[in-house]
């Protein structure tokens, strides 16, 4: 990555902060303050405790939109596997284990009670779990769990704006522990300039929005430098 390309996209950010524009995504700062307040593996119904904790007041996009329904497949699981799929989300959110076997184990688990839950229920029409789909929901447990190790992941936009900023042997495919890695280090160039942190912290409601260290201004600001070179 070349330093002054990154630079000169913070600077345009930071404009951008100013505007009623920047609010686009706030959201999912609400989703992962309500994370926050509501997971608890130890409650005794998982299945209810889980959708507690993804809930949002404007949009369900997050989880639920046209052909993508990850949410939905996980309660759908927690029916047939609540142990099961509890131990599934302790292992994702063990930080002593390497974070690309993790998010393997979980969608390879997410795999098998597919295939369960399609001999039970043979006329499904189901035929995916989506937690393997460019890992944006394994992302988002993540981000929502550890806000200050992780953020959101959309590939397209997050190797497009690596390509402008002049990085080299970008993958052919999605590598999730290369992005988490390149991640922090772009967050750690967004919070050495206190005015650009501040005018981000600005836009955030107290008692809605998610207030502590989050790397979720990491995503606002790819996807705002995705936005100028689509």
């Amino acid at each position: 990555m070349q330093l002054k390309l990154i630079q000169a996209d913070m600077a345009a950010y930071k404009e951008f902060l100013g505007t009623s524009k920047a609010e686009k995504f706030l959201h999912i700062w609400e989703s992962q303050q309500l994370f926050q307040e509501q997971w608890d593996l130890e409650a005794p119904e998982i299945t209810q405790m889980y959708d507690r904790s993804l809930q949002n007041s404007q949009t369900k996009r997050l989880w639920k939109r046209e052909a993508y329904e990850p949410k939905r497949m996980m309660l759908a699981f927690m029916e047939m596997q609540a142990d099961f799929v509890g131990y599934m989300f302790k292992d994702l959110f063990n930080e002593e284990k390497s974070i690309g076997g993790r998010v393997d184990r979980f969608v390879f688990h997410c795999d098998e009670l597919l295939q369960e839950y399609k001999q039970q229920f043979p006329r499904s029409i189901d035929n995916n779990h989506y937690h393997g789909d460019r890992y944006q929901m394994l992302s988002l447990y993540l981000t929502f769990r550890f806000p200050e190790l992780y953020t959101y992941y959309d590939g397209i936009a997050f190797w497009k704006v690596l390509g402008r900023w002049g990085t080299a042997n970008l993958p052919a495919a999605d590598d999730f522990e290369r992005f988490c890695k390149i991640s922090r280090t772009i967050y750690t160039l967004l919070a050495k300039d206190e005015e650009l942190l501040q005018l981000h912290e600005k836009r955030l409601i107290e008692g809605k929005h998610y207030q502590e260290k989050s790397l979720l201004v990491v995503y606002d600001f790819y996807q705002f430098c995705f936005r100028q070179i689509r």
